[in-house]
């Protein structure tokens, strides 16, 4: 089994490596951010990836979206620290097919491996149980991108109903140069290149109609 690792901690990428190569599997590439991690996955074409949630340049979600916007057979598995209910359906949404938490052993971290490269989906113990309670409960209304702090959040629900960032600023009781760091740091997240782009993601996640 051949294996990318996404993650922008290089002690646990080195963990994790001596781990994977424990269970026979050959990590060809190895990527600290998003951005990397869609490059090396397009030229390498792994069996799987693991895929943190939180990275620089480019979120692990996004990553995920424009690996199976590419092709659908990419076969991606989060591991991460993030339980957040959110970031749990944003991943599945955006095509991943398994959810683990770092602190998952090795024999569950190969069995995950396994399914996934196999194209089943699979969760850990706790992640399985928080969607079973998000479905018995008749689940709920997840936040969109929550790859984004709530602030970033606002800003981009601003920008989608039509704003302009003096128009946001003074909405949310801000400087200008704090709103385009704010939309400088939306843009990197979401990996869109300008506002155009940014309005259109939001608006079909049902941002910008308040």
């Amino acid at each position: 089994m051949k294996a990318v690792l996404a993650d922008d901690h290089p002690v646990f990428r080195r963990g994790l490596r001596v781990l994977l190569e424990d269970l026979d599997v050959d990590v060809v590439g190895e990527a600290s951010d998003g951005a990397e991690a869609v490059e090396l996955v397009r030229r390498l074409k792994p069996d799987v990836v693991l895929m943190d949630v939180q990275m620089p340049v480019l979120s692990g979600l996004e990553a995920t979206r424009q690996l199976i916007a590419d092709d659908p057979e990419t076969r991606v598995l989060v591991l991460t620290m993030i339980a957040d209910d959110d970031a749990v359906v944003a991943a599945l949404q955006a095509g991943a097919l398994g959810y683990l938490l770092k602190g998952a052993g090795q024999e569950e971290i190969g069995q995950a491996l396994a399914a996934v490269s196999s194209g089943q989906a699979v969760y850990g113990p706790e992640i399985a149980r928080r969607m079973r309670t998000l479905l018995t409960s008749g689940g709920r209304t997840a936040q969109p991108f929550p790859e984004l702090a709530e602030r970033e959040r606002e800003v981009l629900d601003l920008l989608a109903g039509g704003r302009a960032n003096a128009d946001i600023a003074r909405k949310l009781f801000l400087s200008e140069k704090t709103v385009r760091n704010y939309v400088s740091s939306i843009f990197t997240k979401l990996g869109v290149r300008d506002r155009a782009e940014a309005i259109v993601r939001a608006r079909e996640a049902g941002l910008g109609r308040s």
